[in-house]
Parts: C-alpha cells; sequence; structure tokens
C-alpha cells in the first residue's frame, strides 16, 4: 500500500514540476538587470541603424509589446500583469536598462533568453514567455533583435513588480526537466518542397508570431500538443479557435481576402470579430506586417491539416430573429424593478448597438449577430467573455470599443444570471440555438476560465510532497538499518 501511495505521490510530484509550464513570463528581476545604449547611439551606422530598423519590425511581428508593456506604462518596461490560474504573473522590464532592463546581457544571453528560457543568471524562464516558438527564430532574425531592444528603445530605470508564485511553482529549476522533455532547440529549416511564400509562412505562424502559443491545445504538462496544431485552445476566460484548415470548425470556408481583412483589421464581414488577446495582437501586430507576410500567414494555414474537431455548428448559422417589437411594453421587470428575462436584458443593454434584429450598425463597426463566430459557434466561451469583459482594439485611427458588464464596470454591472439570460436570448435569436449557458458558465469565465488540473491539485501539493519526503527518509532509515544487519 506504501509503494503504491509512494508512486502516486510521485507522479503528482513529477507533475508538479512541469507546471511551471503554464506560467507566463515570471522573468523576477534578476541581479544586475541590465541595458544599453540609446537609438542615438546608431547615428553615423549605417548597418547598425539597418539592423535596429529590422529588429522594430520583428518584435511587432513577434508582439512583444503585449506582454512588456503595461497599460499607459513606457514601452517594454514590464509591469503588466497577467492573472494566470496559479497567481498574477508580471511581465519583466526589457528595455535597456543597466539597473532594471536587459542591458547588460551579451548577444548570446539574449539568444539564450529567447530561445532556450534560460536568463542571464542562469535561473529558468517560464514557457509562457513563448521561447519554445522562439527557437525557431534564425541567428540574423535574433540579432536584428538584439540591436533593436540595445539601441532603439529607450532604458527605463524602473524595476517591474517581481512575480511571486505558490509553491511548487516557483521553482524554476524544474523547468530544466520540463525542457528536455518539450523543448524542441533546432532553429526553422525551409522546406526545398515548398514555395518561399509558404516557408516564410510556415517561420512566422510557429515561430516569430508564436501562433500556436493560444490556438494549439496543451497536454497535462502544459506543453503544446504538436498533433493538434492550431486545432484550438482555451485561453483563460476566451476560447482560442481552431485555424487549421477544416472548413467548420476551421477556417478552410474562409476566403483569403476575409482572412487578410480579419489580420489586418480583426472583423471579417459575416465571420467574426478579433476580441480578448486577438484583439490585442491585431492593434499591437498584425495590422502593422507587410502584405506579403499576411498572404504568406494565410498561404500556410491553408495547408495545415484538418484538425477533426468537435465543432458541428458553422459560424454562418442564423437564429429566429429578434422578437422585441411582440414584447415591447410588456411589463420584464420583479418587484425590484429589474429586468428577469433575455429579451428585456437584451433590449436595455444590447439592442441599442447591435440593433434590435441583430443586425448591428450600418458600418457593422457594431457587428450583426448573425453570423457571428461569437454565436453561430460550438462554444460559447467568447460571447460570455465578450460581455463580460467587452471588446477594445485600434487599427489605425479607428477604435473599436464594447463595454464591459462584469464587476468592474460600476455603470453596466451585470450579474451571473443577467448575463446568462443575454448569452442564452442571443444564441436562440441569432446564433446557436443548440448551446446553452448556466449561471456556473458565467461565473467559471468571470473567475477567469477553467482551471488546469495542475492549478487544482496545487493545494494538495505541499502536504503531498512533504510526505513523499517523509517516506522517502523513511525508506532510507530502513536501508540503513538493513545494511547493518
Amino acid at each position: 500500500m506504501s509503494t503504491a501511495l509512494a508512486r502516486a505521490l510521485s507522479t503528482l510530484a513529477t507533475l508538479t514540476l512541469m507546471a511551471c509550464s503554464t506560467l507566463a513570463l515570471a522573468q523576477e528581476q534578476s541581479l544586475d538587470r541590465p541595458a544599453a545604449p540609446s537609438a542615438a547611439g546608431t547615428a553615423g551606422d549605417p548597418a547598425l541603424q539597418q539592423s535596429v530598423e529590422r529588429g522594430r519590425y520583428l518584435a511587432i511581428a513577434g508582439d512583444c509589446m503585449a506582454c512588456h508593456t503595461a497599460p499607459r506604462g513606457k514601452p517594454y518596461a514590464g509591469g503588466y500583469a497577467i492573472a494566470s490560474p496559479l497567481g498574477t504573473i508580471y511581465a519583466t522590464n526589457i528595455t535597456p536598462s543597466t539597473t532594471a532592463g536587459i542591458g547588460r546581457y551579451t548577444e548570446q544571453q539574449f539568444a539564450q533568453a529567447l530561445r532556450q528560457g534560460l536568463r542571464a543568471d542562469g535561473k529558468h524562464l517560464y514557457p509562457a514567455m513563448p521561447y519554445t516558438s522562439y527557437a525557431q527564430l534564425n541567428d540574423q532574425d535574433v540579432r536584428d533583435l538584439f540591436a533593436y531592444f540595445r539601441h532603439g528603445v529607450q532604458p527605463v530605470d524602473t524595476p517591474a513588480a517581481a512575480t511571486a508564485l505558490p509553491f511548487p511553482f516557483s521553482m524554476r529549476l524544474a523547468m530544466s526537466a520540463w525542457n528536455l522533455a518539450f523543448l524542441d532547440r533546432k532553429p526553422f529549416t525551409p522546406d526545398p518542397a515548398h514555395s518561399q511564400q509558404l516557408n516564410r509562412g510556415s517561420y512566422l505562424v510557429n515561430g516569430l508570431a508564436h501562433c500556436g502559443a493560444c490556438h494549439t491545445p496543451r497536454n497535462v504538462a502544459m506543453a503544446e500538443k504538436s498533433r493538434q496544431l492550431l486545432a484550438g485552445a482555451v485561453l483563460g476566460p476566451w476560447w482560442a479557435p481552431d485555424i487549421t484548415s477544416d472548413p467548420v470548425s476551421g477556417i478552410g470556408a474562409w476566403s483569403d481576402s476575409e482572412l487578410r481583412q480579419y489580420l489586418k483589421t480583426g472583423r471579417a464581414s459575416g465571420r467574426g470579430q478579433a476580441a480578448g488577446p486577438m484583439a490585442e495582437a491585431v492593434s499591437n501586430s498584425f495590422q502593422f506586417l507587410h502584405d506579403d507576410d499576411i498572404d504568406a500567414i494565410v498561404a500556410y494555414l491553408r495547408t495545415v491539416p484538418a484538425a477533426g474537431g468537435s465543432a458541428k455548428a458553422a459560424s454562418g448559422q442564423v437564429g429566429h430573429g429578434s422578437d422585441e417589437s411582440r414584447l415591447r411594453g410588456r411589463d420584464s421587470q420583479n418587484e425590484n424593478n429589474s429586468l428577469t428575462t433575455g429579451a428585456a436584458l437584451f433590449s436595455a443593454n444590447c439592442a441599442s448597438c447591435h440593433a434590435v434584429d441583430g443586425s448591428g450598425s450600418a458600418d457593422q463597426s457594431y457587428p450583426s449577430l448573425f453570423r457571428n463566430s461569437a454565436t453561430g459557434g460550438a462554444r460559447a466561451d467568447n460571447l460570455i467573455a465578450a460581455i463580460l469583459y467587452g471588446v477594445q482594439r485600434k487599427v489605425g485611427e479607428n477604435e473599436v470599443l464594447m463595454p464591459r458588464f462584469d464587476s468592474q464596470s460600476y455603470v453596466n454591472q451585470l450579474s451571473d444570471t443577467q448575463i446568462a439570460l443575454i448569452a442564452n436570448y442571443v444564441l436562440k435569436q441569432y446564433g446557436n440555438p443548440d448551446l446553452r449557458v448556466s449561471e456556473d458558465d458565467v461565473r467559471q469565465s468571470r473567475q477567469g476560465g477553467a482551471r488546469p488540473l495542475l492549478a487544482k491539485v496545487q493545494p494538495l501539493l505541499v502536504p503531498a510532497l512533504g510526505l513523499l519526503g517523509l517516506l522517502a527518509l523513511l525508506g532510507l532509515i530502513a536501508l540503513w538499518r538493513v545494511r547493518r544487519r
């Protein structure tokens, strides 16, 4: 019995050590952290200026800004708080500050951090800083990125907040074992059987733009499942959808022009709109990419094998239309003057923007609820999250803003019950009527989404590891006694 228990606890401990991969970028401040000369140092050196400009573009394509810049903060100064199921993670300062950033890094140390997840002080990064994808970067791109962050970014000497995760997720040493199991250190090698465009698309999708970090599901150790590349994955309260060539659950039925428009603007009429992390990617990265890189991404996604997912409802499914005119003027309130039906709540909170018939505004700045991936897909995650957290993205001078209705909204705050009523009304009238949203679904989304197994067992890990240590000690004592005899 004790042997079985020891094996179970050993397995649990191993999984725990691997858990660290779910965390984001918890590069706390390292000793003697870094910075270097500012952009002014490139004057008179055309080759360096050219390298800095290439690096600037690569940093945009890699969406470094999204994690390393806090709201209203200085570029790349860190401090962005990432709500993880295992605790809050603060992105680090990667400006060329010699006291708070990466200014003391050599190019080799920068390359190791970028492609191997190893800091200059020898400590491991967590793979939510997507070094598992950046491992594919070629030497020239790493060199140009280093030039940009050394010479093209203004140093900020303010240290970012340190990440303090609960034990055992705070154990960085465990990442060495995780890397042995899951990190492919080989840089990208072009496939001679494919065109230059397809190779470029693969390099961007799987490497620099690290699309799989969001869109590829993860295993129990929180590593990407390579056999389900881009097949869709849970991302906190959001769902990063299948972007394989599957014509139903994926983007196989989208035209090239629709995919280009979505990546450049965050919107494809009759298909969907970018929200949550994808809205950030469009705002910070994709809208600025060269057209030939966007075309390469589209061409490559066409070649990704269909995942064969469970999604059966197409985003173009049309519901039953609006019944607002029939309900107008009827009493839909309880004794506390609270709206009690999905129709009444939709009319009060949604119809002014999305129109009473769900058709949206004329220019689709407020999108139609028909033919919409958030309402017509096989999951309701993004519909719930959009109501709770709103939508915000900026493309050029145009900003799209949907207000949030969660607890942070004092004007538009809605309860779990009310949001579930709205979601079910929208699904029935305009989208996939087979879906049903419960109050528990909304509550889970409000709390940050479904918790992975490793987060659920964390409270048991300390006593389990303690018991494992005790069993090991008892085993050593028993072995010592046997040898004495």
